[in-house]
Formats: C-alpha cells, structure tokens, sequence
C-alpha cells in the first residue's frame, strides 16, 4: 500500500522527482505570493500608504502565529517522509493525528492571547498612533483565519509527503485564489477597506482547510485520520518538534527582529519607512517562496531517500535544489536592481514612499542568491533529521548578524555623514552574506551525509 505512492522516491530519476514534487509547490507558492502581492496593492490603492504601514506592523505579529504553523507543518511532513522510507505506514498515521491535535492546541492558545493582549503587541511591533488602528481592524478579523493557515499549512505538508503533491498545490493555490476574488469585492465593492482583506483571508483559509481535513477522511488516501493515530505519544511530540524548531524559531526570530527593525525605521526615516520596508519585503517574500516551493519539493524526496539509506541519491537531490534556489536568487535581484521603480509604483503612488522604497529594493534583494543558498541548506538539514544544524542555519542571519547590524550601521553611516536609515537598508545585505558565510561552514561540516550510509 504505501509503495503505490511513495515507492518512486527511491526508484525514479531525482530530476523527474523534484519536477513531480517541486512544480506543485512552486505553483502553490507564486499563487500565493500573488495574493500577498494584490493584498498590498488593494490595500495601498484602495485604503492609502498608512494602511501599507499599518498591515506592515501586523507582519510579525503573524510570523509569529505561521512559527507554529512552521514548528508543526515542517517537523510532521519531514518525520512522515522519513518514516515512509521505512515503510512504516501506522507511524505515519499516529503522525497525522499527533501533529493535528498539536495544531489545534496551539493555535487555540495563540488566537486567545492575540485577542487579549492585541494592543500591547501591536504598539511593541512598531505602530503608532496613526497606524495602529489600520493595524487592529486588520489583525482582530484575520486572527481566526491564520489559525487555520496553520492547520492548512500541517495538513498540505503531510498530503505532500504521503505522496499527493498535485492535491497539496490544488487546496494551497485554491485557498490563494479565492483570497484574490474576494479581496477586490470586499475592499472596493462592499467598501470595507482594510478589514474586506482580513475577511478575504479568513474565509479563504477557512475552505483550504476544511478541504485538507477531507483528504485524510477519504478512503482513497492510504494514510487517514484513525482512532490509534489520536492518542498522544510523547516520543512523536519530540520528534516534530526538534524538526519543526528550526523553521519555528527562524519566523520567531523574523517577529522579534522585525519589530526592532521597524524601530530603527521609525527613528531614521518615520512611518512611510516602515511602509518602503513593507513594500520591498513584499517582493522579497515572493522570491523566499518560490525558493521555499522548490525546498518542499525537495523534503519528501531527501527525507525518504534518509530513512531508505541512499546517500548518493540525497546528495543529487541537494545539488539540484540549490542549483535552482540561487538562480531563482539571481533572477530576483536582477529584478530588483534594474527596475525598482516599476516594483514599487505598483504598490503606491505617495512620491514620498516611493522615494524611499528605491534605495530599500536594491539593498534587500540583492544578494538573494545567498539567502537562496542558506534557505536551502536549512530546509535540507530539517528534511534529514539534523535539527540543529537547521536552527543554527536559519537563526545565524537574523539573530546572530541582522539583529547588532541594523543598530551598528545607521551609527556608522551617521558618522560617516551618510543617511542613517541607508545603513539600516545596509544592514540587511551585510547579514545576508555573513548569513551564507556561516551556512557554508555549517554544510561542510556535515558533509559525511553524502558519503555514508545514514542510520535512523
């Protein structure tokens, strides 16, 4: 039974299987990039530049709420894979149901303490008194539908790796899609501003999950929800979490240091800063996606071929990924150097904003390629097992180098007789390449994967 649908893994050639695996999430991604993408431009065109800044302040608060999406969703779907390359279909199924009972507690307790103390969070993420109530109407209708992202985003990573990638991308790119019709209507037509978004989001969210909730239900799925797979054992609880850390503290992080980084943009440049930054991470979460879309093709795939015991096919699916990672890298950056202009006026027409988006565009994206290359060696890390390599690899550029640059440079500039909010731009393309710095010494360290038969 399991070998109907995963047997390939470690049969098929990895350029067929990363095609097979990679494309759908891709696919999921660029749709779901191209909702965030609209979500703004709706917004700033349909509400004004505070309300970009004002959804701009809401992003940590719910990098935060996806951690837990990403602790759960990446260490389940990889252990599942891994698991399956043992052949062991009842462990994948006790997988399922720990990972989606672990879910619904978790967003339960979040959702509750967003609502209690969404004020207090709001203000120690950078909002003002101009921005913070386009931040709450947002975040008091959206809260609800992050908690199901985070169910959708478990569910569509075990579907994946049980060996339905087509039907993760249709739900994902499905949920993105109705997002998309939804957010015109309810912003423009039903004239609700920022919260006609939030209420898109939700009930977009809302339908992707109920569909993946179908799926292990189904009696064409041979991993289903049953009554063994909901009681709890403590050793799978571990185990996602030690996978699920990485991805989990990297969004964590990304909260804690965008809300120090929207300080210091608040300090040099004001609010519309906060704004340029919002609209430029914007284009640069579009190029993480598709980064991450062609990893999520990669996890199953390396994951199996772990638990299966073929180094050799693990190092050419490795290889592959990241040689497409730093071109997608490339491509962005090209992107954002040459044209920056045509990026942001599609966002804004506030001259003011789009003065200070241009310089933000060129120093944020253009050493994508390296952050192609340090995402990569993380997700690889995580689908094999090796959580702390994966932490210490997603952690490095944001805590260990963002975190003092974004407070050194500004200093540096300032006595340099440079702008300081330049160096707070600066900051952020110092980190990158120190980031991929660490990440090649962390991947050569490790490099007896390749080499050797792995027991798991």
């Amino acid at each position: 039974m399991v070998l109907d649908k995963t047997k390939e893994l470690e049969t098929r050639s990895i350029r067929q299987l990363l095609w097979i695996y990679a494309l759908p999430s891709v696919i999921s991604q660029i749709i779901a990039s191209v909702y965030n993408i609209a979500d703004r431009i709706f917004i700033g065109q349909g509400v004004g530049p505070l309300a970009i800044a004002g959804l701009a302040i809401t992003m940590p608060v719910m990098n935060v709420i996806h951690a837990f999406g990403s602790l759960i969703g990446v260490g389940s779907s990889a252990r599942m894979s891994i698991v399956l390359g043992q052949k062991d279909v009842r462990w994948a199924e006790k997988i399922l149901g720990n990972s989606t009972v672990f879910t619904f507690v978790l967003g339960c307790l979040f959702t509750t303490a967003g609502y209690l103390f969404m004020d207090q969070i709001l203000m120690e993420f950078g909002a003002t008194g101009q921005t913070v109530a386009y931040a709450r109407e947002y975040m008091l209708i959206v809260l609800p539908g992050m908690f199901l992202t985070t169910v959708t985003f478990n569910l569509t990573g075990l579907i994946r790796a049980s060996g339905y990638p087509t039907k993760s991308m249709f739900i994902l790119a499905g949920g993105a899609i109705l997002n998309i019709i939804l957010d015109p209507v309810f912003i423009f037509w039903f004239d609700w501003g920022i919260a006609g978004a939030a209420w898109a989001t939700t009930i977009s969210m809302a339908v992707a999950a109920l569909v993946s909730v179908l799926h292990f239900v189904s009696p064409n799925s041979f991993i289903r929800f049953r009554a063994h797979s909901w009681k709890p054992k403590g050793y799978i609880f571990r185990n996602i979490t030690l996978i699920g850390m990485s991805p989990f503290l990297m969004n964590v992080a990304a909260a804690g240091v965008v809300a120090i980084l929207n300080t210091q943009l608040l300090r040099y440049g004001g609010d519309l800063a906060v704004g340029a930054c919002g609209i430029v991470n914007t284009f640069g979460n579009f190029l993480v996606l598709l980064i991450l879309g062609v990893c999520q093709g990669m996890q199953p795939i390396a994951g199996y071929n772990y638990g299966a015991g073929h180094p050799s096919r693990l190092k050419e699916v490795y290889l592959l990924t990241m040689k497409i990672c730093i071109l997608i890298g490339l491509a962005g950056s090209a992107v954002a150097c040459s044209i920056p202009q045509l990026l942001v006026r599609a966002f804004t027409s506030d001259p003011e904003l789009i003065r200070l988006s241009i310089p933000a565009a060129r120093f944020l994206i253009v050493m994508f390629p390296l952050i192609g290359f340090t995402i990569t060696n993380s997700n690889f890390f995580q689908s094999i097992d090796k959580p702390w390599i994966a932490i210490l690899t997603s952690l490095s550029r944001q805590i260990i180098f963002l975190l003092p640059f974004c407070y050194i440079f500004p200093l540096l500039m300032e006595k340099m007789g440079f702008d300081g909010l330049t160096g707070v731009w600066l900051a952020g393309t110092a980190s990158d390449v120190a980031g991929a710095a660490l990440a090649a010494i962390l991947l050569f360290s490790q490099r007896k994967v390749f080499r050797t038969q792995m027991s798991v």
